[in-house]
């Protein structure tokens, strides 16, 4: 009589059990996505330091930028592909450490060319680096609970930057923009320790269990690829990305340069288009996953409620030139980058919910790749119109931001719709 009850408990134990871990993994990564994106943003904050002590024009430092970005997209693919047979463990792992190699060379000195090698080793380092952790975390949970801690993950990005922004410009102003290269250098070491100890794979498939996903394992890459719901996921998430590397590479210039700010202050204020994304990720997990719990369409719960946050990141770029006063400017341009960065996890669940279990690391590293190519574009442009224009040039990339925001918005509603495209892919 009493076998019955234990059985329970003995189950009841194992699913918290299993619970802790996924929400530690959880954790982990989103640290991990910390330290990310403060190698990503150090060169931005320290941008007017770099290009006083290496000489460099705008359109250098652009294209300097937009070198960590020359391999992103290639290896974001190839590892993308891979994290689909080999253990995202160890591929977490192995870019922790490579993310602290690379940075030594350029911490320890050189030119221009020491800069631009190191970055492109970094890029290629980091560029699977959102995809395989998102895939790592959602492996923990079942779809319907996934909007969550895939959006703190996302919330990583963002914390790397409100996090490290203060304390990376203060190392700047007082120790030299190499010294920041050093402590990300240790911050990477640290978190590969912490990883051998506590991380671990996840085994929930995207419909764990669900009749159906024998039939979708065998779907080829391409007819995924094809489905309106990746091509308008993809899409969208690209002009997201656009805004947020402007906001890495040019946001502190711009505050500086162009609406007068300290050094002091930009590094205080480039924290700020963080605070809505901070606000706006775990809200996501509202929005879109309690239509899903409901038993609502995707359609609605993430093509609809993405749109609606790349619209009002559009709008808010594009009302910049209609304001006079820095303090109008900053706070349109903070709503701006916030709203329109917070895409990522809209996407990553969209397109985890759409390919099977054995095909989703390929899906997302995929799309990562064509996605991060704005990374490798905004940069580079950004920089030409400051060379060519002056300051006029920043206001002017804004306003490109908001126009690509805009088709990114489009996009999200009218393409969107993962239980149409799961149906096709079964037929």
């Amino acid at each position: 009589m009493s076998a019955v009850p234990t059985l329970t408990r003995k189950a009841v134990g194992a699913e918290d059990k299993s619970s802790r871990r996924a929400w530690t993994v959880t954790a982990l990564l989103v640290v991990f996505m910390m330290v990310n994106f403060a190698d990503k943003s150090v060169l931005g904050l320290a941008a007017d330091e770099i290009r006083a002590d290496l000489e460099l024009s705008a359109t250098q430092f652009g294209l300097a930028n937009s070198a960590f970005f020359l391999l992103f997209s290639v290896a974001a693919v190839v590892v993308g592909l891979a994290a689909d047979r080999v253990s995202p463990k160890v591929l977490l792992l192995a870019m922790a450490l490579l993310w602290s190699v690379a940075q030594v060379p350029a911490a320890i000195g050189g030119g221009l060319a020491v800069l631009v090698a190191s970055r492109v080793f970094l890029g290629a380092a980091e560029g699977p680096a959102f995809p395989v952790a998102q895939q790592a975390t959602l492996a923990w949970f079942p779809d319907h609970k996934r909007n969550l801690p895939g959006a703190l993950i996302t919330l990583g990005v963002t914390l790397g930057v409100i996090v490290s922004a203060p304390g990376l410009s203060w190392m700047i102003q007082h120790h030299g923009w190499r010294s920041a290269l050093w402590v990300l250098v240790v911050a990477g070491l640290l978190w590969a320790a912490a990883w051998v100890v506590f991380g671990a794979d996840g085994r929930h498939g995207t419909q764990a269990g669900a009749q159906g996903d024998e039939v979708r394992a065998a779907v080829p890459y391409r007819r995924i690829f094809a489905t309106r719901t990746w091509i308008g996921a993809t899409v969208a998430y690209f002009t997201s990305y656009w805004i947020v590397a402007l906001m890495l590479v040019w946001m502190p210039s711009y505050l500086r340069n162009a609406l007068g700010y300290s050094a002091h202050t930009a590094g205080l204020i480039i924290v700020a288009p963080g605070v809505p994304g901070a606000l706006v990720l775990p809200g996501q997990a509202g929005p879109p996953g309690l239509p899903l719990r409901r038993g609502a369409g995707s359609r609605r719960a993430r093509g609809q409620v993405g749109g609606w946050l790349l619209a009002l990141g559009a709008a808010a770029c594009l009302a910049v030139p209609l304001v006079d006063g820095t303090s109008a400017k900053t706070v349109l341009i903070t709503l701006g980058c916030g709203f329109g960065g917070a895409y990522a996890t809209i996407a990553v669940t969209t397109v985890a919910e759409l390919a099977p279990p054995a095909r989703d690391g390929g899906a997302l590293g995929v799309m990562n790749a064509v996605v991060t190519a704005s990374g490798l574009a905004a940069p580079a442009v950004v920089g030409a119109l400051v060379d060519a224009q002056g300051t006029a040039g920043y206001q002017h990339a804004v306003l490109l931001s908001g126009l690509l925001l805009a088709v990114g918005a489009a996009a999200s509603f009218l393409l969107i719709d993962p239980a149409r495209d799961i149906a096709r892919l079964k037929a």
